[in-house]
């Protein structure tokens, strides 16, 4: 019995030491979890090895990587390509102001009569419109006084053909006459006065296109006012813009080729007259004015033309995108300037047709060697480098 009762009790101690080793266990696995548990992960920059920036004699600064950032990243240099021997721009057709005349108001007067209207075609000399003014019959009153010799009909000065009178000066007829030519008369107009007449029919300095009329009959007009204006499209304008870059290839007199979508088969031919003395300074543009012969007026002002000039072959250099950070409203490229050392440096650049790509401009020259991969990073760690040193 009493050996029974001691078996028991051990086996009741062995169960509850057992349970309490289990414990132990159990919160010992747990801390060691808890342990065991990763850090976050850190900042990509944050591991990068310390850069320092270094001033040069020649005031360069230079930034000093780890190698194991070098390594990383890749190097490479500016890809040469042959431009083509066609340079292309967009144009825009406009009137070639030597072929436009607009008839101004020399007067205080009324619109009395209109016979043409907007986007008519008129022949020089052909009455447009008929002009009452006061102005009109003083100014052919005093030529017809200046010239009238007393005899019962009266004559006229030698100034048309007509015979000169003998009672009045040659510096009354002529001021008369200089009067007249100033309000818009006409030589012939002047040697047909008979009588003084408050309307004159006004007559189309050139042949061409109404192609703005800002009176309508009865309308009052002042001096200075525009009338109207007109223009022939024989001759056209096409201003087209250009890249800085591309000045060198083109002068005043080289041939060119204008195409619009309006008429794909037709190929107007032109000439480079005048290129702009100043460019844009936002897009380094400047622009051609370019005669183009319009013999049938296809070519319409505000139309869209592309212009084909045959320029001399020339190389371009390109750079990737990835090359290049953008800061301060500007590219820049990390050049290689020895062993772990990159100068940060500007760089002027323009588009490219290969996606991708730009074309280098300035800034760097062929045979240097830049980084092509990470740029940002080592943008970041310049930035960290330089702010500490400065």
């Amino acid at each position: 019995m009493k050996k029974t009762m001691l078996a028991a009790h051990s086996t009741a101690r062995g169960t509850a030491l057992l349970g309490l080793l289990s414990l132990c266990l159990m919160l010992s696995v747990l801390g060691g979890c808890e342990k065991a548990s990763p850090p976050p992960t850190a900042n990509k920059f944050a591991s990068a090895a310390p850069a320092t920036v270094v001033r040069q004699a020649d005031g360069r600064e230079l930034m000093v990587v780890g190698g194991a950032d070098v390594s990383e990243a890749s190097i490479g240099s500016l890809a040469q390509v042959a431009l083509p021997d066609v340079l292309e721009a967009t144009g825009q057709v406009t009137f070639d102001d030597k072929l436009v005349s607009t008839i101004i108001s020399r007067l205080t007067g009324r619109i009395d009569e209109m016979l043409s209207s907007q986007w008519e075609m008129v022949r020089r000399g052909e009455r447009i419109m008929k002009v009452y003014s006061p102005d009109y019959m003083s100014a052919e009153a005093e030529y017809l006084a200046a010239n009238y010799d007393g005899s019962e009909a009266g004559t006229q000065t030698q100034t048309f053909g007509i015979p000169a009178a003998f009672d009045t000066t040659a510096s009354l007829r002529a001021a008369a006459v200089r009067k007249l030519e100033l309000l818009g008369f006409s030589p012939g107009q002047i040697r047909a006065i008979r009588a003084p007449s408050p309307t004159v029919w006004v007559s189309a300095p050139i042949s061409g296109i109404i192609v703005s009329k800002n009176v309508v009959r009865g309308q009052a007009i002042n001096p200075g006012d525009q009338l109207l204006s007109l223009a022939t499209l024989q001759r056209v304008w096409i201003t087209a813009d250009i890249y800085q870059e591309d000045l060198s290839r083109v002068y005043v007199g080289q041939s060119l080729a204008a195409v619009t979508a309006s008429y794909p088969g037709e190929v107007f031919k032109g000439t480079v007259a005048r290129i702009s003395p100043a460019l844009d300074p936002n897009i380094h543009t400047l622009q051609l004015r370019c005669e183009v012969d319009n013999p049938d007026a296809l070519l319409k002002p505000q139309m869209l033309a592309q212009v084909r000039l045959s320029v001399v072959p020339k190389q371009a250099f390109l750079i990737p995108q990835s090359a290049l950070v953008f800061d301060d409203d500007g590219y820049f490229a990390f050049i290689e300037a020895g062993m772990h050392s990159f100068e940060r440096r500007s760089v002027r650049v323009a588009d490219w047709t290969e996606p991708g790509y730009f074309r280098v401009i300035s800034g760097i020259t062929p045979g240097e060697r830049f980084l092509t991969t990470d740029t940002l990073k080592f943008d970041a760690l310049w930035h960290t480098a330089h702010g500490a040193t400065s």
